[in-house]
């Protein structure tokens, strides 16, 4: 009696574990499949490039640590951009740390973007702030 009540274990582990693994793979393959649905629908857009102008920036933090050491972690920061074009609409899109410390809220220009795919943003000049600082330090 002993002896069968403990392979009650054994078949519960046989059915159960086995769905379990069912269920991680098929969710592995769905995100992996949404994200190749992405990169298609973005390669099936047209390379736009509009005016715009930048009026926000942010980004995300992430920390990661091994639960088997503690001296071992690290960190990662996305950098986000948001767009607002002449129609009024906000694309928000992700950009390189480099893109994001030369742009920042306010500037104007053109963005190059493919689908929800970020290519590019071409600062406009501002000559009239540049007027401004020759006369401040010329009156020094």
């Amino acid at each position: 009696m002993g002896g069968d009540s403990s392979f009650w274990m054994f078949d519960f582990f046989g059915k159960v574990m086995p769905i379990f693994f069912v269920i991680i793979v098929a969710i592995i393959l769905l995100s992996a499949g949404r994200a190749v649905l992405q990169w298609n629908r973005n390669n099936k857009e047209p390379l736009l490039t509009v005016d715009s102008r930048i009026v926000s920036k942010r980004n995300k933090v992430t920390h990661h640590h091994d639960a088997n050491d503690q001296m071992s972690s690290y960190s990662r920061t996305h950098y986000y951009l948001t767009f607002e074009v002449e129609s009024g609409d906000r694309m928000e899109f992700a950009v390189s740390g480099n893109q994001y410390g030369l742009c920042a809220e306010g500037d104007s220009g053109r963005l190059t973007f493919q689908g929800t795919r970020y290519m590019g943003f071409q600062r406009y000049m501002r000559v009239a702030a540049q007027d401004d600082l020759h006369k401040r330090s010329s009156e020094y």
